[in-house]
């Protein structure tokens, strides 16, 4: 069976042209005069094999990298598996432009993005984890080199952004329990430290929720949850603390989920004849929850598409700055229940 152009290497390359690897790749990148009988002989060798070099190679003599920085600071309150969803869905799509991905995990502050571009480390970046009031703004705006924030800062005068519209899913979440006829409903949201740094996509999805509820006359209330099962038990504690009367549940923390359907089932609660719950998180999460929960989807692979998109199409021409968020998507799984 023939092998996958996709599998050979240069060292092969180097081997079918009968030169060494470091021939190939100045062949590749032009970086060293080599002379013509010999660079006819690796490319003929190229082109017989079948051969795709990487993103570094596939620069040849040009001034881009064929990377993007992607800055992912691993800070506490972070829910890890979805953003290394986030991180394979922005790396996935970067490869399908036949970029590479620079991971930037330490809390980085302000100069960081400029350290890398101007050490043409990377041709653009996207920044993960924004802040309402995030310090990183305005060396961000001075970049020479797109940059697109997967989030949105409030103050984003300048600035390309891509997101969410999680003021939006907060409303859509109070709304589904308001049409249904609850009147007392509960917000278990992100761990307190996400709230404390004033992360923006917890702070819109909290004020589109609260803006909502108040809208609508409904009794609410907001409880951040770290993760650790004791807290949800604390966090359930309070919230159907006696007199609350509270009939429906806005959980907006992948983390606390499994555990949270857990402790209700322990308390002998029953989603949803006891207790609606309906949350946002991706569509998977949702689905494969002890109880299949109605959900506002997270759509990782998309935002991740269009974020590079935007960062891609800025590489080739200028731009100007643009905020694109996307509207929330309601699935109904049957876990919210209509009252009397």
């Amino acid at each position: 069976m023939a092998r996958r152009a996709g599998m050979i290497t240069i060292k092969e390359v180097a081997r079918h042209a009968g030169v060494s690897t470091s021939t190939v790749s100045y062949v590749l990148s032009g970086k060293r005069a080599i002379s013509e009988a010999t660079r006819r002989r690796v490319q003929r060798s190229i082109a017989a094999l079948g051969y795709h070099p990487n993103a570094g190679a596939r620069a040849l003599a040009s001034n881009r990298s064929q990377v993007l920085g992607l800055v992912v600071p691993l800070r506490s309150g972070l829910n890890m598996p979805v953003i290394m969803q986030f991180v394979s869905a922005i790396a996935s799509a970067a490869r399908a432009h036949d970029y590479d991905v620079l991971l930037l995990t330490n809390e980085a502050g302000p100069g960081e993005a400029h350290r890398v571009t101007a050490r043409a480390m990377a041709d653009a970046i996207i920044v993960m984890d924004v802040e309402s009031a995030d310090p990183r703004v305005p060396e961000l705006r001075a970049v020479d080199a797109p940059v697109v924030l997967l989030g949105m800062p409030d103050d984003h005068d300048g600035l390309s952004c891509a997101d969410l519209d999680f003021a939006a899913a907060g409303r859509q979440l109070a709304a589904h329990l308001g049409e249904r006829g609850h009147r007392s409903i509960a917000l278990i949201g992100s761990p307190p430290a996400v709230y404390q740094r004033g992360t923006s996509y917890a702070a819109r999805l909290l004020a589109g929720f609260e803006g909502e509820a108040g809208k609508r006359g409904l009794t609410s209330s907001a409880h951040p949850c770290s993760p650790a099962y004791d807290a949800v038990v604390r966090c359930l504690d309070e919230v159907l603390a006696p007199g609350r009367a509270v009939t429906g549940l806005v959980v907006h923390n992948e983390a606390v989920l499994g555990s949270l359907l857990l402790e209700l089932q322990r308390r002998s609660l029953r989603v949803p004849e006891d207790l609606s719950v309906i949350t946002l998180c991706p569509d998977e999460v949702a689905e494969n929850q002890s109880v299949p929960l109605t959900s506002v989807a997270i759509p990782v692979d998309e935002l991740g598409a269009m974020a590079v998109e935007m960062v891609m199409s800025r590489l080739e021409q200028e731009h100007p700055p643009e905020v694109r968020l996307l509207q929330p998507r309601l699935t109904d799984r049957g876990s919210t229940t209509a009252l009397n």
